[in-house]
């Protein structure tokens, strides 16, 4: 679509115009605007980010075509800018002239869970036979929906696209974008029930997505649906339901094992599916209801049920092989999804070189133009190395570069030598039929099954979280100590040097040393530095705590005779008693930095001792009155302004009017609020996972594990989990302590906890072997174990211990 074409059909206007490019791709971050000519990037003013403020860098990389909502300074000559009253909006207004052009069936799905699980099995089953365009990941915002909607093209037989809301109002602009046909109405529940006045509500907002179109699929078992159903003026022209009921259109019987029978009006058949799970039931059963009223034989879905893979709902960033790092997308492969991934891609700072390993795009067309765009974006995302899988890809090798290695199948790329992968960061990307998942297992490190899984996404919203408590102002450091609470250092600690924070804290030198090394350049603070540590200290410009005079002494001398400044973070120690200048202490300090002026203060801090303790406030408000006058003092005497910190994670929320010129953000930003208060605005970053590795059945009399110390009482079965206290599983939670989540259901441990194993009780919960255990997430939440525990988060959190590796995620 021309820009020229674009601009008739929204409400702005020219701030700059310049070529009258065709445009292929909308964008609205800033990190994925490499499009010079073919892109447009509309510039968001959002909560967290202006989006404005990357709109000069974007000119000085030669990007031409921009959406505003703001003047924004001077304009290069041929640099397209449209000023707009809202860029979403717009954005929603131009992917809805791109749907009107399309007069194939859409599919729009929504409901409060399932939705992403729905659409990518959905699209799974359906690509057998036809080319399906479908959001990707869980695009499924204001901003998410259009950007989805947008790559439709007549070379796509149909549709998939899924909504989600959170706010009354925000369903019918989704509605205009989409323009669905077609509906999969999933289910209703309490996700954003706060912001609704019922949950008729939140329903009846929802179901604003399906007014008029020509057909809704849905689950008929659940009353509230179909009286929310019946109270909508201008219903779905039809209705087909499913459910364990004799009013459905699709009548399901669960039968013996994963069996279960279904009957239709016309016939009655048996389908195997792969998890008794009842969210797997329902959520597959969406699936299935849609493709056999749509054509599909039960044979044909069943085959499409036995081929589905796992949906990685996020990508994954693994440690691998020879100092690598691999990003594991293996089970699909589109353009939106591959644009995605090489975004992911180009954000991991960890090694200069990107290597991608690509197989062919089967469900394509046409085929010359899907390949000169995976070209522009190889060239584009910067990367070094692509290894090309597949016949199509060769039939286009012109359009690559000259480095390019071509294989004709998986297998033979099999026979490449791994040892030639060396650190750099791998995006694996492959279709289904490709099987890329053996290339992942030979270039991913070899792993304990036991895995600890964090969210990059939660951690971001956290951060915002805090972010808008504080005043515009407010310095913000984060202490990532202790591998950032067990979350991995490096890896958090590069998305927060993404997000712009002011400093980074460790515990030891060695830590911020490990941070310098993995490309870190944000200032770090190290809080418990030694005589031993300056030669690093001054090598990685890593700043100090000061908390004594012999510390101070020997500290300065060496920084004098380097001839360099000495930038010291200096603690007053306020009532904490840990460590720090006391009070009768602050007039010799400030006669010795008058007559050194080679030591710099770099800030002046204090320590809250109970700030996460309402009963204490009194005391907590004693120290920071107690800082501020000494940091008065200190600032007077020396004549100097200098950055004054005192608030940690509980602090913040508790005493904000002391926020001073920085802040402290500790465990606050992995999702645990020590004080309660704002827990339910915080998001669990960290998921500890392992699996079952045996299940047995054992007698009434019996005993489990070490000092025969479970007793079994009646018949019991068994299973036998892949953690122990060398993993960070406290031996605490030995004999019916520690609860673990297996399909669901909350398990109990029995016996002791060993080294690398623990037992519990499954007797009324259905498992297989390899089925995934829980340890602490959403359920059990860090807070719920720790209080088993008889002890805080940061200890559970901490405990994790090196061997348990870790798996970074991101939408």
């Amino acid at each position: 679509m021309k820009l020229s074409q674009i601009f008739d059909a929204i409400d702005g206007e020219y701030l700059s115009q310049g070529i009258d490019n065709d445009i292929a791709h909308l964008m609205t971050d800033s990190r994925k605007a490499f499009d010079l000519e073919s892109g447009l990037f509309f510039a968001i003013d959002g909560p967290h980010h202006d989006g404005h403020s990357f709109i000069p860098e974007l000119i000085k990389s030669g990007f031409q075509n921009f959406v505003v909502e703001k003047e924004i300074g001077e304009i290069p000559k041929n640099t397209n800018v449209i000023k707009v009253a809202s860029s979403v909006k717009t954005l929603q207004a131009i992917a809805a002239v791109k749907r009107a052009a399309f007069n194939k069936p859409v599919v729009a799905i929504t409901g409060s869970n399932g939705k992403t699980i729905i659409k990518e099995w959905l699209a799974q089953i359906l690509s057998e036979k036809l080319n399906v365009c479908k959001s990707p990941k869980s695009f499924n915002s204001q901003i998410g929906v259009p950007l989805s909607v947008w790559p439709l093209s007549e070379a796509h037989d149909l549709g998939v696209f899924e909504t989600g809301i959170s706010e009354p109002g925000e369903m019918l602009p989704l509605k205009k974008v989409i323009q669905p046909t077609q509906g999969i109405f999933t289910n209703i529940g309490s996700a954003h029930e706060q912001y609704f006045a019922s949950i008729d509500e939140k329903l009846d907002e929802k179901l604003i997505l399906f007014e008029g179109i020509d057909q809704l699929y849905y689950r008929n078992d659940n009353p509230l649906i179909n009286e929310g159903l019946n109270r909508m003026q201008n219903p779905p022209k039809h209705k087909t339901s499913w459910g364990f009921n004799s009013k459905a259109d699709l009548q399901v019987e669960k039968k013996e094992g994963q069996f279960f029978q279904l009957k239709s009006q016309n016939e009655s058949f048996n389908l195997k599916l792969h998890s008794g799970n009842e969210p797997y039931i329902e959520n597959i059963m969406h699936c299935v209801c849609f493709a056999y009223f749509n054509g599909w034989t039960p044979s044909e879905i069943q085959k499409g049920i036995d081929a589905l893979r796992p949906i990685k709902m996020r990508l994954e960033l693994k440690k691998g092989i020879n100092q690598t790092y691999i990003i594991d997308d293996t089970y699909n492969n589109d353009l939106a999804g591959l644009e995605i991934a090489l975004d992911f891609l180009a954000q991991q700072k960890h090694y200069p070189k990107k290597s991608l390993i690509l197989s062919d795009i089967p469900q394509s067309d046409p085929k010359e133009s899907t390949y000169s765009r995976v070209a522009e974006l190889v060239k584009e995302k910067g990367i070094t190395q692509l290894y090309a899988i597949g016949h199509e890809l060769a039939d286009f090798k012109s359009l690559f570069p000259a480095s390019t290695k071509f294989y004709p199948s998986t297998e033979a790329f099999l026979q490449h030598s791994f040892d030639a992968f060396e650190k750099e960061v791998v995006l694996i990307k492959g279709a289904r039929s490709f099987g890329f998942e053996q290339i992942a297992k030979q270039l991913t490190e070899r792993i304990h099954r036991t895995v600890l899984e964090i969210d990059l996404d939660a951690v971001t919203h956290n951060l915002n979280v805090y972010r808008q408590l504080l005043k515009p102002e407010t310095k913000l450091l984060i202490m990532v100590k202790a591998l950032a609470y067990g979350s991995g250092g490096s890896e958090i600690a590069h998305l927060l040097q993404f997000h712009k924070v002011d400093y980074l804290g460790v515990a030891y030198v060695d830590e911020a040393v490990q941070l310098r090394k993995a490309g870190i350049n944000l200032p770090i603070m190290v809080i418990n530095p030694s005589e031993e540590d300056l030669p690093n200290l001054v090598a990685y410009d890593i700043e100090p705590e000061i908390y004594s005079f012999l510390q101070l002494k020997t500290f300065s001398e060496f920084y004098l005779k380097k001839g360099i400044a000495l930038k010291g973070h200096f603690t007053i120690n306020t009532g904490m008693n840990r460590l720090g200048f006391d009070p009768e202490d602050l007039t010799t300090l400030i006669a010795q930095l008058h007559a050194q002026p080679h030591i710099k203060v770099q800030s002046l801090y204090t320590h809250l001792a109970a700030s996460d303790e309402p009963i204490h406030n009194e005391f907590s408000l004693q120290q920071l009155q107690t800082f501020t006058g000494y940091a008065q003092k200190v600032e007077q005497q020396l004549g100097i302004k200098t950055i004054k910190h005192a608030l940690n994670s509980a602090g913040i929320v508790a005493y904000p009017e002391y926020q001073f010129d920085m802040v402290r953000l500790g465990i606050g930003l992995y999702g645990i609020e020590p004080c309660g208060n704002l827990q339910h605005e915080l998001k669990s970053i960290s998921t500890l996972k392992t699996v079952i590795s045996q299940i047995r059945n054992v007698k009434k009399g019996e005993t489990i594990g070490y000092g025969r110390k479970g007793k079994v009482t009646k018949n019991m079965r068994v299973a036998t989990i892949a953690i122990g206290y060398a993993d960070g599983f406290s031996r605490i939670f030995s004999n019916g302590n520690g609860e673990v989540m297996l399909n669901g259901q909350i398990a109990k441990v029995i016996g002791n906890v060993c080294m690398d194993m623990t037992m519990i009780d499954i007797s009324n919960i259905e498992a297989e072997e390899g089925d995934s255990i829980i340890i602490f997430g959403e359920k059990p939440t860090i807070s719920e174990l720790a209080k088993n525990a008889k002890t805080i988060p940061y200890e559970i959190l901490t405990n994790v211990s090196d061997r348990v590796k870790r798996i970074y995620f991101a939408e």
